[in-house]
Protein backbone atom coordinates (compact mmCIF):
# COMPACT_ATOMS: atom_id res chain seq x y z
CA UNK A 1 0.00 0.00 0.00
CA UNK A 2 1.48 3.55 -0.92
CA UNK A 3 1.20 5.99 1.87
CA UNK A 4 0.32 9.43 1.06
CA UNK A 5 -1.52 12.56 2.42
CA UNK A 6 -4.16 11.31 0.07
CA UNK A 7 -4.26 7.78 1.53
CA UNK A 8 -4.35 9.23 5.05
CA UNK A 9 -7.06 11.62 4.59
CA UNK A 10 -8.99 9.19 2.57
CA UNK A 11 -8.41 6.25 4.78
CA UNK A 12 -9.35 8.70 8.14
CA UNK A 13 -12.39 9.77 7.09
CA UNK A 14 -13.41 6.09 6.07
CA UNK A 15 -12.12 4.85 9.06
CA UNK A 16 -13.96 7.42 10.98
CA UNK A 17 -16.98 6.88 9.12
CA UNK A 18 -16.81 2.89 10.24
CA UNK A 19 -16.36 4.64 14.03
CA UNK A 20 -19.61 6.44 13.54
CA UNK A 21 -21.16 3.14 12.13
CA UNK A 22 -20.33 1.55 15.27
CA UNK A 23 -21.52 4.20 17.60
CA UNK A 24 -24.44 3.61 16.22
CA UNK A 25 -24.65 -0.09 17.44
CA UNK A 26 -23.87 0.99 20.51
CA UNK A 27 -27.31 0.01 21.56
CA UNK A 28 -27.24 0.18 25.50
CA UNK A 29 -24.04 -1.53 26.13
CA UNK A 30 -22.06 0.71 28.44
CA UNK A 31 -19.13 -1.83 28.17
CA UNK A 32 -18.27 -0.41 25.09
CA UNK A 33 -18.76 3.03 25.88
CA UNK A 34 -15.10 3.85 24.80
CA UNK A 35 -15.05 0.89 22.37
CA UNK A 36 -17.60 2.15 19.63
CA UNK A 37 -15.57 5.38 19.73
CA UNK A 38 -12.03 4.49 19.08
CA UNK A 39 -12.29 4.20 15.54
CA UNK A 40 -13.38 8.30 15.50
CA UNK A 41 -10.20 9.36 17.07
CA UNK A 42 -7.84 7.10 14.99
CA UNK A 43 -9.99 8.07 12.36
CA UNK A 44 -9.70 11.70 12.66
CA UNK A 45 -6.01 10.81 14.10
CA UNK A 46 -5.22 9.89 10.24
CA UNK A 47 -6.94 12.60 9.22
CA UNK A 48 -4.66 15.17 11.45
CA UNK A 49 -1.86 13.74 9.63
CA UNK A 50 -2.70 15.00 6.33
CA UNK A 51 -2.09 18.17 7.51
CA UNK A 52 1.30 17.16 8.40
CA UNK A 53 1.97 15.32 4.98
CA UNK A 54 0.85 18.84 3.21
CA UNK A 55 3.42 21.03 5.47
CA UNK A 56 6.09 18.77 4.31
CA UNK A 57 5.45 19.11 0.66
CA UNK A 58 4.61 22.79 0.88
CA UNK A 59 1.12 22.93 0.60
CA UNK A 60 0.15 24.73 4.11
CA UNK A 61 1.69 26.96 6.36
CA UNK A 62 3.95 25.69 8.65
CA UNK A 63 2.43 26.86 11.90
CA UNK A 64 -0.93 24.65 10.67
CA UNK A 65 2.07 21.81 10.16
CA UNK A 66 3.58 21.98 13.30
CA UNK A 67 -0.14 22.12 15.40
CA UNK A 68 -1.08 18.98 13.61
CA UNK A 69 2.22 16.93 14.21
CA UNK A 70 1.66 18.09 18.16
CA UNK A 71 -1.90 16.74 17.84
CA UNK A 72 -0.49 13.50 16.05
CA UNK A 73 2.34 12.72 18.72
CA UNK A 74 0.11 13.63 21.68
CA UNK A 75 -2.73 11.01 20.35
CA UNK A 76 -0.29 8.47 19.33
CA UNK A 77 2.00 8.74 22.40
CA UNK A 78 0.21 10.36 25.05
CA UNK A 79 -3.27 9.41 24.86
CA UNK A 80 -3.19 5.68 23.31
CA UNK A 81 -0.73 3.95 26.26
CA UNK A 82 -3.94 5.15 28.27
CA UNK A 83 -6.99 4.61 26.43
CA UNK A 84 -6.27 0.85 25.00
CA UNK A 85 -6.02 -0.46 28.48
CA UNK A 86 -8.45 1.50 29.41
CA UNK A 87 -10.86 0.24 27.19
CA UNK A 88 -9.99 -3.41 27.63
CA UNK A 89 -10.59 -2.69 31.38
CA UNK A 90 -14.18 -1.44 31.31
CA UNK A 91 -14.95 -4.92 28.62
CA UNK A 92 -13.96 -6.72 32.04
CA UNK A 93 -15.89 -8.03 34.32
CA UNK A 94 -15.15 -6.63 37.59
CA UNK A 95 -13.66 -10.05 38.95
CA UNK A 96 -10.74 -9.93 36.27
CA UNK A 97 -10.16 -6.03 36.22
CA UNK A 98 -7.28 -6.45 38.89
CA UNK A 99 -5.54 -8.42 36.09
CA UNK A 100 -5.95 -4.96 33.22
CA UNK A 101 -4.99 -2.33 35.83
CA UNK A 102 -1.32 -2.63 36.00
CA UNK A 103 -1.36 -2.33 32.00
CA UNK A 104 -3.41 0.82 32.96
CA UNK A 105 -1.26 2.49 35.71
CA UNK A 106 2.10 1.40 33.27
CA UNK A 107 0.15 3.27 30.11
CA UNK A 108 -0.33 6.04 32.67
CA UNK A 109 3.71 6.21 33.48
CA UNK A 110 4.81 5.81 29.86
CA UNK A 111 2.51 8.37 28.59
CA UNK A 112 3.73 10.95 31.15
CA UNK A 113 7.52 9.82 30.67
CA UNK A 114 6.91 10.66 26.43
CA UNK A 115 5.42 13.68 27.26
CA UNK A 116 8.28 14.66 29.35
CA UNK A 117 10.53 14.38 26.66
CA UNK A 118 8.14 15.71 24.06
CA UNK A 119 7.95 19.12 26.09
CA UNK A 120 11.50 19.21 26.79
CA UNK A 121 12.49 18.17 23.45
CA UNK A 122 11.75 19.05 19.92
CA UNK A 123 9.70 16.95 18.27
CA UNK A 124 9.77 17.19 14.49
CA UNK A 125 8.55 15.34 11.30
CA UNK A 126 10.21 14.54 7.94
CA UNK A 127 9.30 13.02 4.58
CA UNK A 128 9.99 9.14 4.36
CA UNK A 129 9.60 7.12 2.04
CA UNK A 130 5.83 6.39 2.08
CA UNK A 131 5.10 7.60 5.48
CA UNK A 132 5.75 10.73 7.74
CA UNK A 133 9.21 9.77 10.13
CA UNK A 134 9.07 11.24 13.71
CA UNK A 135 11.13 12.73 16.37
CA UNK A 136 10.84 13.58 19.92
CA UNK A 137 14.33 13.22 21.03
CA UNK A 138 13.51 10.10 22.97
CA UNK A 139 16.74 8.29 24.94
CA UNK A 140 16.20 4.99 25.79
CA UNK A 141 13.94 4.23 23.15
CA UNK A 142 13.75 0.31 22.91
CA UNK A 143 12.76 0.44 26.98
CA UNK A 144 9.98 3.59 26.51
CA UNK A 145 8.86 1.61 23.15
CA UNK A 146 8.44 -1.81 25.13
CA UNK A 147 6.76 -0.42 27.80
CA UNK A 148 4.31 0.81 25.31
CA UNK A 149 3.92 -2.13 23.53
CA UNK A 150 2.88 -3.82 26.87
CA UNK A 151 0.79 -1.35 27.85
CA UNK A 152 -1.19 -1.45 24.68
CA UNK A 153 -0.80 -4.82 23.18
CA UNK A 154 -0.12 -7.01 26.24
CA UNK A 155 -3.40 -4.89 28.19
CA UNK A 156 -5.15 -7.09 25.19
CA UNK A 157 -3.40 -10.22 25.23
CA UNK A 158 -3.98 -10.18 29.26
CA UNK A 159 -7.61 -9.72 28.60
CA UNK A 160 -10.33 -12.85 29.23
CA UNK A 161 -12.26 -12.35 26.10
CA UNK A 162 -11.13 -14.22 23.04
CA UNK A 163 -12.02 -11.81 20.51
CA UNK A 164 -9.89 -8.90 22.45
CA UNK A 165 -6.95 -11.80 22.92
CA UNK A 166 -6.62 -12.26 18.94
CA UNK A 167 -6.87 -8.68 18.33
CA UNK A 168 -4.14 -8.15 20.67
CA UNK A 169 -2.41 -10.79 19.13
CA UNK A 170 -2.19 -9.67 15.42
CA UNK A 171 -1.68 -6.17 16.62
CA UNK A 172 1.66 -7.27 18.70
CA UNK A 173 3.13 -8.90 15.39
CA UNK A 174 1.99 -6.17 13.40
CA UNK A 175 4.25 -4.34 15.77
CA UNK A 176 7.04 -6.14 15.81
CA UNK A 177 7.06 -6.28 11.10
CA UNK A 178 6.50 -2.74 11.71
CA UNK A 179 9.03 -2.30 13.92
CA UNK A 180 11.73 -4.34 12.01
CA UNK A 181 10.96 -2.92 8.64
CA UNK A 182 10.93 0.50 9.17
CA UNK A 183 11.99 1.79 12.51
CA UNK A 184 12.14 5.76 11.83
CA UNK A 185 8.65 5.35 9.97
CA UNK A 186 6.91 2.84 12.71
CA UNK A 187 4.77 6.01 14.27
CA UNK A 188 3.44 6.70 11.09
CA UNK A 189 3.11 3.04 10.00
CA UNK A 190 1.57 1.49 13.49
CA UNK A 191 -1.03 4.48 13.58
CA UNK A 192 -1.81 3.43 10.34
CA UNK A 193 -2.12 -0.09 10.49
CA UNK A 194 -3.88 0.40 13.94
CA UNK A 195 -6.60 2.78 12.20
CA UNK A 196 -7.25 0.22 10.11
CA UNK A 197 -7.66 -2.62 12.59
CA UNK A 198 -10.56 -0.64 14.13
CA UNK A 199 -12.83 -1.51 11.67
CA UNK A 200 -13.07 -5.16 13.49
CA UNK A 201 -14.72 -3.26 16.25
CA UNK A 202 -17.56 -2.13 14.02
CA UNK A 203 -17.96 -5.70 12.72
CA UNK A 204 -18.42 -6.90 16.14
CA UNK A 205 -20.87 -4.45 16.81
CA UNK A 206 -22.49 -5.42 14.41
CA UNK A 207 -22.84 -8.94 14.26
CA UNK A 208 -23.10 -9.52 18.05
CA UNK A 209 -26.28 -8.67 19.44
CA UNK A 210 -26.90 -6.31 22.59
CA UNK A 211 -27.49 -9.69 25.03
CA UNK A 212 -24.90 -11.23 24.10
CA UNK A 213 -21.54 -11.38 26.18
CA UNK A 214 -17.94 -11.25 24.93
CA UNK A 215 -17.30 -14.38 24.37
CA UNK A 216 -14.14 -15.74 27.30
CA UNK A 217 -11.44 -17.37 26.37
CA UNK A 218 -11.11 -21.29 27.42
CA UNK A 219 -9.15 -20.26 30.31
CA UNK A 220 -11.76 -18.27 32.11
CA UNK A 221 -14.82 -19.91 31.48
CA UNK A 222 -16.73 -22.32 33.64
Amino acid sequence: MCFSPEGDLVGGLVITAIGVDACLHLRGRAEYRLVAPFPILLGLHQVDETFVWWKLQGHVGANVGVVAMWIYLLVAFVVLPILVPTMVLLLEPSTRRKVIAPFVVLGVVTSAWLLIVMVRGHPSAKLGAYHVAYTIGLRHGMVVIGLYILATCGSLVASGVRSVVWFGLVNLVAVLVLARLCADGFTSLWCFYAALASGLIALHLRRSAPRQALLPTRRFSH
